[in-house]
């Protein structure tokens, strides 16, 4: 893979590793022995499914449309299979760019102009304007929500 990462998502995984943020979210972590959290196999792998979504005939967002727009993996949802996603645009710093959730079981699209550290401290703090987290406090007590279970477990 072939994208610098923004400076937030490095922090988190320098001080956290990869791993599930208050039973809610996901961060996958370059280089992670398990696949399935880990960015590097997740980015092509996300690709393939998205590409045949979209030849399927499900609808490809238009924030893509700009030549050399792709979407990079860095999250998903427990449970409920949202993806996360940097949207990263040609000429864009990784620090500015928006983050792209697509709902886990359909063809919807959200976009956030907010970093990824941003949007998991709003989800988990109960304030984000996602549509699908809006009920995040029915899903887990706040109690929950400051926990945290590294994927790489000494």
């Amino acid at each position: 893979m072939d994208v610098r990462l923004p400076a937030d998502y490095k922090q988190l995984v320098h001080t956290y590793g990869g791993g599930l943020f208050g039973d809610l979210i996901w961060l996958l972590e370059p280089g992670c022995p398990e696949p399935l959290y880990d960015l590097i196999a997740q980015t092509p792998d996300r690709e393939k499914i998205l590409a045949g979504l979209w030849a399927a005939g499900e609808e490809r967002p238009t924030e893509l449309d700009e030549d050399g727009a792709r979407l990079v993996p860095w999250g998903y949802a427990e449970g409920a299979g949202h993806f996360l996603y940097w949207l990263v645009r040609p000429g864009t710093a990784p620090d500015d760019w928006t983050v792209a959730l697509n709902e886990g079981r359909g063809p919807l699209w959200e976009f956030h102009p907010v970093s990824c550290s941003a949007f998991l401290l709003e989800v988990l703090a109960g304030t984000t304007p996602s549509y699908y987290f809006t009920d995040v406090d029915d899903i887990v007590t706040p109690e929950d929500r400051t926990r945290f279970v590294p994927t790489r477990r000494s």
